[in-house]
């Protein structure tokens, strides 16, 4: 099966514009669909069914022999997505997912399985999110690099307002009938994405929007995007500027760069219509011009003005200099990030201290802290991440005291401990936090 998904990536590879007529055979091939169930994991959340991975696999071979059969035959018919909201900052409510039933996961990684090496030879190179051997690491260095040795003295930072849940449902299938003209794929597509939502015990339809959650989701964005936006600026926007322009997406978080403000300002005004067109819209308030870049510490100087700032996948990019006083873009984590890890932090160690134990506590938290380094310990963003281990430090000699009158830590014992802990870590980090050593790399 591997064998003939290669096959499929290698001819998207060579003929760019080749039409897939043929590809529904490996969606319901009992093999695949094995080899979906072993690559699921047994911990996740479950629809609303409420049947999870342990308890599908007792009768792993009949449960997937019927499901091949019935996606032959095209009798399978996804069932609702269960709602349920996770921690959002800025929003009370939490952003919204939609949790799949286990069967139908199996089908929506199937799919993937069969469209991604096909879009993955189709995708511009300006898209990084959820795209295989990219990530927000990638996209930060490219976005630096860019800024410090290119001509861009402007940034566009914008956004789509509730694009998940806005996705017109009749372009998505259009943009797939540009590369797969298997029709039973686009039937079965259109079904997943029409499946409805279940909240409060009430089905309610999909008019429009693929719910966060999906396996198959960010892929669909992913295909979206590319024809309304990535296409667009490299065919279209791109050969009409005079001047240097470049363009970052991550999922549908993105950016623009410019050499000249006037091709920034069209950009914004053209971005506005062409969403429209898609049933689409920017979020105004954080939708903005800013002049960035090497000569803009200079002239907001010349201004009595502060340098302009932008945040972008979570750090908040600023103007600075090396240590031969050459410009620089430098990060940090974004404010708000920060104090919501910190609140979390604080709320998961104010329960936690109920039903673990100290040694417990501590390895939980050790895998947490990994977790937020992992992402936030990049170059020059050293002071936020030692921020952020002195609060967890403070929050942890909190909780484990009250656990225990008669066996209590001191500051001085736990800030050894944290600072073992701290060594420890930062021995076992991968390239992001290799990246201190050097405060002049980019």
């Amino acid at each position: 099966m591997t064998t003939d998904l290669a096959r499929i990536g290698k001819k998207a590879r060579k003929e760019p514009g080749v039409v897939f007529t043929s590809l529904y055979h490996h969606v319901t091939d009992p093999d695949n669909l094995l080899d979906c169930y072993g690559a699921l994991e047994a911990n996740k959340a479950s629809g609303i069914d409420g049947v999870i991975k342990e308890e599908y696999g007792q009768k792993l071979k009949d449960n997937l022999h019927d499901l091949s059969s019935r996606l032959k035959r095209m009798g399978y018919h996804p069932q609702p997505k269960r709602r349920t909201y996770i921690p959002k900052p800025g929003s009370k409510k939490g952003r919204p997912l939609g949790i799949s039933n286990f069967e139908d996961k199996l089908v929506e990684l199937s799919v993937k399985r069969v469209l991604e090496p096909i879009y993955e030879e189709a995708f511009e190179d300006s898209s990084y999110g959820y795209r295989p051997g990219r990530s927000c690491h990638t996209c930060l260095d490219t976005l630096g690099r860019t800024i410090q040795q290119k001509k861009v003295h402007h940034v566009v930072e914008a956004d789509i307002k509730g694009f998940f849940d806005n996705v017109n449902h009749s372009w998505m299938l259009k943009f797939l009938e540009h590369r797969i003209g298997d029709p039973r794929i686009i039937r079965l597509i259109d079904k997943m994405l029409k499946a409805g939502i279940m909240e409060d015990g009430l089905v309610k339809a999909s008019e429009k929007g693929t719910p966060q959650g999906s396996i198959l989701s960010p892929l669909l964005s992913n295909v979206y995007l590319h024809y309304v936006l990535d296409l667009w600026f490299s065919h279209r926007f791109h050969r009409q500027c005079q001047g240097e322009a470049y363009y970052f997406r991550y999922a549908d978080d993105f950016l623009a760069c410019f050499q000249y403000k006037d091709e920034a300002e069209n950009f914004m005004t053209r971005l506005v219509d062409r969403l429209k067109g898609f049933h689409l819209e920017v979020a105004p308030d954080k939708t903005k011009i800013l002049e960035f870049g090497r000569f803009a510490r200079k002239n907001a100087k010349q201004k009595g003005q502060k340098p302009k700032e932008f945040t972008f996948l979570g750090f908040t990019h600023y103007c600075g200099k090396t240590k031969n006083g050459y410009f620089k873009v430098k990060r940090r984590t974004c404010r708000k990030k920060f104090g919501v890890s910190i609140a979390n932090f604080t709320d998961w160690a104010r329960k936690s201290s109920c039903v673990m134990t100290k040694g417990q506590m501590l390895r939980s938290a050790r895998r947490r802290v990994v977790g937020y380094l992992n992402y936030y310990a990049i170059t020059d963003n050293s002071e936020k991440c030692i921020a952020y281990l002195y609060h967890v430090t403070r929050i942890l000699f909190k909780w484990l005291n009250r656990k225990s009158q008669r066996r209590s830590y001191t500051w001085k014992g736990l800030g050894g401990i944290s600072f073992k802990f701290l060594l420890k870590t930062m021995s076992k980090m991968k390239a992001p936090v290799a990246k201190f050593k050097n405060s002049d790399d980019c």
